[in-house]
C-alpha cells in the first residue's frame, strides 16, 4: 500500500520549554491563549473568525515556523519592511510528517504588493509567467500564483486571498486549489470567503472569545449571514438604513 505524502504539516502547539506571558499581545487574544493543539487537515484547512480573532497573526506564526519571510513568498524571500512581526512563532512546535513538501509560498493579501515589487527587483520572474506581477491586476496576479508558481507537492499558507478576487475568481481560485491537492498539496487558508470555504470536506477552525474550535460549513457565520441576506436582502437593506433607504 502506498503511503500517503500528506499531511506535511500535522500540528502546532506551544513549546513546553518557554514561559509565555499571556498577558501579553498576540498570547492575550483569546484563540491564541486557548488554542491547545492545532491540528490541520491534509488536504485543506480553513482559519476563520471575526477581525481581531488571531487568524492572521496565527498563520503568520506557523509561516515564519515553517520557515517563511513575514511579507510572504517562497521560502527564499526573506525581507522586512516594517518590524510587525510577532514573537509567537518562537514559542511554537510544529509536528511535521516525515515527508517534506517540494514546493511551498506564503500569501499574504496586505504585503503581496511588497513581495511583488521585490520579485521586480530581483529579477526573478521565470515562476510567475516571465513577466511582472505589477503588469496584472491584483487579482489576476493572485490566480497566476495558483496556477503558475505553485507547482504541487507543496505546502501553501494564504492569508485572506479572496481579498482581490471576484466570485467569478473565487471559484477559478477553489478549482485551482483542488488540481494542486490532488497533487499531493496541503493548504492552511484564513479567509472570509464563503466561496472558498465550501471546499469540500475541508477542517474549518473557527476563532473566537472561546478559543478554537471545529465546524461545519454551514454553522460558520459566513455562510449564514451570506445566505441570510441573499435571500432577504430588501428587508435587510430597510434593517439597516430605516428611513434614510436610498430611492
Amino acid at each position: 500500500m502506498a503511503i500517503a505524502p500528506k499531511p506535511y504539516l500535522k500540528s502546532v502547539a506551544f513549546r513546553d520549554d518557554v514561559d509565555v506571558d499571556f498577558g501579553a499581545f498576540p498570547y492575550s487574544v483569546p484563540a491564541v491563549r486557548e488554542m491547545g493543539v492545532l491540528e490541520f487537515h491534509p488536504d485543506v484547512t480553513f482559519l476563520v473568525g471575526e477581525n481581531g480573532s488571531g487568524k492572521s497573526t496565527l498563520l503568520e506564526a506557523i509561516a515564519l515556523l515553517c520557515g517563511f519571510g513575514p511579507e510572504g513568498g517562497t521560502r527564499s524571500v526573506q525581507f522586512q519592511s516594517a518590524e510587525t512581526t510577532s514573537e509567537l512563532f518562537r514559542h511554537l512546535r510544529p509536528t511535521r510528517s516525515f515527508r517534506m513538501p517540494d514546493d511551498g509560498y506564503f500569501l499574504r493579501a496586505e504585503s503581496f504588493y511588497n513581495v511583488a515589487s521585490y520579485m521586480d527587483e530581483v529579477g526573478y520572474l521565470k515562476g510567475y509567467g516571465g513577466k511582472s506581477l505589477h503588469s496584472r491586476s491584483h487579482g489576476e496576479a493572485f490566480i497566476t500564483l495558483l496556477t503558475t508558481k505553485f507547482a504541487g507537492r507543496g505546502l501553501y499558507l494564504l492569508d485572506e486571498p479572496e481579498a482581490a478576487l471576484s466570485p467569478n475568481r473565487q471559484l477559478a481560485a477553489l478549482s485551482a486549489i483542488h488540481g494542486l491537492v490532488q497533487n499531493e498539496s496541503q493548504f492552511i487558508i484564513a479567509t472570509h470567503s464563503p466561496i472558498l470555504l465550501a471546499y469540500p470536506n475541508a477542517k474549518i477552525m473557527m476563532l473566537d472569545d472561546d478559543g478554537i474550535r471545529e465546524v461545519a460549513y454551514e454553522d460558520t457565520e459566513h455562510y449564514l449571514v451570506t445566505r441570510d441576506f441573499l435571500n432577504n436582502y430588501p428587508r435587510r437593506l430597510e434593517y439597516l438604513f430605516g428611513d434614510d433607504l436610498p430611492v
